[in-house]
């Protein structure tokens, strides 16, 4: 799958779909399929459109939701379902300035050369508020819904699996996702406190810190074809006066260097929030109580292969 970012060069005959497309869940896969089938069918690639940041982010930053999946997550999610070309507008001062007109004219006609449209119902753009289903009809292309999917009678949303993650339902959320809830992010050299007190940990920065949990975790990730299981601290570190957003992984019976790798770390079990401790001597008695509760989470869970 390509990666694409303003300004782009003109793509072949596309089938496009635009979204936020936060978290990827299976009703996302299921518009993402009908886009693959479309463009198979009539020869076209597959482009799925998304901005970064997420509009809300931009235009309200303290009233936007917090974040499902970062951008890299998203690319792994779309790329596995076999999109030919991911474009990300960045959504800043310049794509708000579009009119409607201008935006499918610039973005969907001569950079994305759309033979066929896909969004939802209530999908609005352009600085003129005019950009909707109806208004794209008028062009040369041909314009398809976005249909909506329920799993167990509730339509699945970005906004429910938040909801669901915020009240440590992973199982429900795993069922709309269509996997574990996971973060993306490369492993980087950290201040290794974790190996002075003995408890090496994989450490990544992540980009977002508004997210739906924090907290401890039992994980898993598979790296180089073995599947390993851990636990993570996800957010900062108080004790340590750090209070950038962390997702820290010790991963059980596991010292192979891991920096500069690309890790996917998928959250199974809530076990604690976040704690700030006296010292590290306290830190180091929280963290062996954390592990073996995760231990003995995966030992009885039927949940994670």
């Amino acid at each position: 799958m390509y990666v694409s970012r303003l300004p782009l060069a003109k793509l072949p005959a596309s089938a496009v779909t635009i979204g936020s497309f936060d978290g990827v869940h299976v009703g996302h896969q299921q518009i993402i399929r009908q886009l693959t089938e479309k463009a198979k069918k009539d020869g076209l690639c597959s482009v799925v459109v998304t901005f970064e940041p997420q509009p809300r982010e931009f235009l309200a930053p303290q009233e936007a939701p917090a974040r499902l999946s970062s951008l890299a997550d998203k690319a792994r999610r779309l790329e596995a379902l076999g999109v030919d070309y991911l474009v990300v507008l960045p959504f800043n001062d310049r794509i708000c300035s579009l009119t409607a007109g201008e935006f499918v004219r610039k973005i969907l006609l001569e950079a994305l050369n759309a033979r066929w449209i896909q969004v939802g119902d209530d999908f609005r753009f352009g600085a003129d508020r005019k950009g909707n289903i109806e208004f794209l009809r008028q062009f040369s292309f041909e314009v398809a819904d976005m249909a909506s999917l329920c799993v167990d009678g509730v339509r699945v949303s970005s906004t429910h699996i938040r909801h669901l993650l915020e009240n440590e339902n992973f199982k429900a959320a795993a069922q709309c996702l269509g996997e574990p809830y996971s973060l993306t992010g490369r492993v980087i050299y950290g201040r290794q406190l974790g190996r002075n007190i003995g408890v090496p940990t994989a450490n990544l920065l992540l980009p977002h810190k508004k997210l739906p949990v924090n907290g401890v975790f039992a994980v898993s990730s598979e790296i180089n074809g073995r599947i390993l299981y851990g636990v993570a601290n996800l957010g900062p570190k108080p004790t340590v006066e750090d209070y950038r957003f962390w997702l820290e992984v010790n991963f059980f019976n596991f010292n192979a260097v891991l920096y500069g790798q690309r890790l996917c770390i998928r959250l199974h079990k809530r076990l604690r929030g976040i704690q700030t401790f006296d010292n590290l001597d306290a830190l180091k008695t929280q963290i062996q109580c954390d592990i073996n509760a995760a231990n003995q989470w995966f030992e009885q869970t039927t949940e994670v292969n």
